[in-house]
C-alpha cells in the first residue's frame, strides 16, 4: 500500500510507486496517435460542410491552442512527473478543490467517452460479421484491453505504439497518394483538359471561405475537440523509465507532427476535391480515396477507424485508471485503490475504471438517446475546463519552479506569460461561442451544470476538512 503523503513534495520530488516500464518508442507514439482517431477521420466532415476550405484555418486555430496546451502541460510535466499530471498541477498551484475537480471531472470524460469507443468499433465489427451481436463485440473488446492493462504498462505500451503506427501509416499513405493527384500523376484530380487540378478548389466552388469568417469559426467549434488525448501522453510519462526526458522528447515531437497530419489531411481533402463533393455521414478520407481509384477504399478506412477506435479506447482506461489511481494517492478517492500489483499496476484503479466503463457502455446499448445522451453532453465541453485549469495551474506554478528550482525547467512555455494569457482567451472565446450555437449550446450548459456540481462537492470537501482541523484545535486550546 502506498503512502499517500510519499508525493507531497511541493515540486513533486515524491517517489512514484507505479512501474516503469514505458520506452521513448512508446511516449512519442503515444503522442502522436493519441489525438489521432474517429475525430479526424470520420468527424472532419462535418468541419468541411460549414467551413468549406477554410476548414484549414479552423484547424490551424484549434491546433495552435493545443498545441499551446500541450506545451504548458509538458513544462509542468518535466519539471514535477506524476501519474495524475494535471491534477497534481492544479492541486499543488490552486489547491485540493482544484485537483479534486479537474481529476474527478477528466476520469468521468474518459469513461463516457471509453463507452462511445466500444460502441462505435462494436458496429464497425458487427458490420463484418453480423453473426456476432454488437453487445458480444463489446464484452470482448472491453475484456481485452482489461486485461492488456492489468498485465503490465509495457502491454498497454506495446499496444499503443502498434495502433499508433498503423494510424500514422494510414495518414502518411493518404498524404502521398493525395498529392500524387494533385499533381496529375493521378488521374482522379485532373479536370476536364486532363490538366492537373493544382490549387483550383481551394479559390473556386464559393472562394477559399464560401461561408465567410462564420464558417471558420464554426469549424473550430466542429474539430477543437478532436484534440483531446494529447494529455495521457503526460499521465504516461511517470511511468517511463527516465520521465523528465521522455516527457520533454515526446511534447516537442508531437505537436509539431499532429498539426502537420490535420492541417495535411485537410489540405489534401479540399485540393483533390471541391468542399461540396463531400457527403454527410461519409468519412471525407473515403470520398478522396474513391475519387482517387483506390479499391476497396471504404473498407481500408473502416480498418483504420476500427484501430482507431480500439486505440483510443485502450489509451483512455489507461488514463482514467492513472487519474483515478492518482486522486486515491493525494485522499481524494477511495483508499483501496491504492493497492498496486507486483507488477506496478495499479488493478483495483483499472477494474474501478474499466467497471463505470460497461455501465457507460449499457447505459449506450439501452438508452442512447436518453440516459447516455445526456451522460455524452455532460462531458461535452469539459475537455475545455480542464484545459483552462492546466494554463492557470502552468501560470501559478512557473514563477514556483523559476524560484525554487529552475533546473527543472528542461521545457519551457513558449512567450510565457502572454502566450499562456492569449490561450486562456481563447478557450474563453471557444465557450461563448459554443453557448450561441444552437448544436453546442446544450453541451456547454450541461458541462457547465457537472462541473458546477463536481465544484460543489470540492468545496464541501474542503470546509469539512477545514473545520476538521479548527475543532481539532479547538481541543488542544482546551487542555
Amino acid at each position: 500500500m502506498h503512502d499517500p503523503k510519499a508525493t507531497v513534495d511541493p515540486l513533486g520530488g515524491g517517489d512514484e510507486p507505479l512501474a516503469g516500464g514505458l520506452k521513448q518508442r512508446h511516449l512519442t507514439m503515444l503522442g502522436l496517435g493519441g489525438v489521432i482517431g474517429a475525430g479526424l477521420f470520420v468527424g472532419s466532415g462535418a468541419g468541411i460542410a460549414v467551413a468549406g476550405p477554410g476548414i484549414i484555418v479552423s484547424y490551424l486555430i484549434a491546433g495552435a491552442l493545443a498545441m499551446c496546451v500541450m506545451r504548458m502541460l509538458g513544462e509542468m510535466s518535466a519539471a514535477m512527473p506524476a501519474s495524475g499530471s494535471f491534477s497534481v498541477h492544479a492541486e499543488r498551484a490552486l489547491g485540493r478543490w482544484a485537483g479534486f475537480s479537474v481529476g474527478w471531472l477528466y476520469w468521468f470524460l474518459l469513461v463516457v467517452v471509453l463507452a462511445v469507443e466500444a460502441t462505435g468499433a462494436a458496429q464497425i465489427a458487427n458490420g463484418w460479421a453480423p453473426a456476432v451481436p454488437q453487445w458480444a463485440w463489446v464484452l470482448v473488446f472491453m475484456v481485452v484491453f482489461t486485461v492488456a492493462n492489468l498485465a503490465s504498462v509495457k502491454n498497454f505500451g506495446e499496444f499503443e505504439f502498434w495502433f499508433a503506427t498503423l494510424k500514422v501509416c494510414a495518414i502518411v499513405a493518404f498524404l502521398v497518394l493525395g498529392l500524387l493527384a494533385i499533381f496529375g500523376v493521378l488521374p482522379a484530380a485532373s479536370d476536364a483538359s486532363g490538366d492537373p487540378v493544382g490549387l483550383t478548389h481551394l479559390s473556386g466552388d464559393g472562394g477559399f471561405l464560401p461561408n465567410g469568417w462564420e464558417g471558420v469559426v464554426s469549424g473550430v467549434l466542429a474539430v477543437v475537440f478532436a484534440f483531446g488525448g494529447l494529455e495521457v501522453v503526460t499521465i504516461a510519462a511517470a511511468e517511463s523509465d527516465d520521465p523528465v526526458r521522455s516527457v520533454a522528447r515526446a511534447v516537442r515531437s508531437a505537436v509539431y507532427r499532429i498539426l502537420f497530419f490535420y492541417v495535411g489531411s485537410m489540405l489534401v481533402i479540399v485540393m483533390v476535391l471541391p468542399w461540396t463533393a463531400q457527403k454527410a455521414g461519409v468519412s471525407p478520407y473515403v470520398t478522396v480515396l474513391d475519387s482517387i481509384g483506390v479499391p476497396s477504399a471504404g473498407t481500408i478506412m473502416n480498418i483504420v477507424v476500427f484501430v482507431a477506435l480500439l486505440s483510443a479506447l485502450n489509451a483512455n482506461l489507461y488514463g482514467s485508471s492513472r487519474m483515478i489511481f492518482s486522486l486515491a494517492e493525494r485522499g481524494e478517492a477511495p483508499k483501496a485503490l491504492l493497492k498496486v500489483a507486483g507488477g506496478g499496476v495499479p488493478r483495483r484503479a483499472v477494474l474501478a475504471s474499466v467497471a463505470f466503463g460497461f455501465v457507460s457502455v449499457l447505459l449506450n446499448l439501452k438508452w442512447p438517446d436518453s440516459v447516455f445522451l445526456y451522460m455524452l453532453n455532460s462531458v461535452g465541453a469539459v475537455l475545455l475546463f480542464v484545459w483552462a485549469l492546466i494554463a492557470v495551474s502552468q501560470l501559478r506554478l512557473r514563477r514556483r519552479i523559476e524560484r525554487e528550482a529552475p533546473e527543472r525547467l528542461v521545457l519551457r512555455m513558449w512567450a510565457f506569460p502572454y502566450l499562456t494569457w492569449a490561450a486562456l482567451g481563447a478557450m474563453g472565446v471557444v465557450l461563448g461561442l459554443m453557448l450561441t450555437d444552437d448544436g453546442a449550446r446544450p453541451q456547454l450548459l450541461w458541462s457547465a451544470g457537472a462541473t458546477a456540481l463536481v465544484l460543489v462537492i470540492a468545496g464541501l470537501r474542503e470546509w469539512r476538512v477545514r473545520r476538521g482541523a479548527e475543532d481539532n484545535r479547538n481541543d488542544m486550546a482546551h487542555l
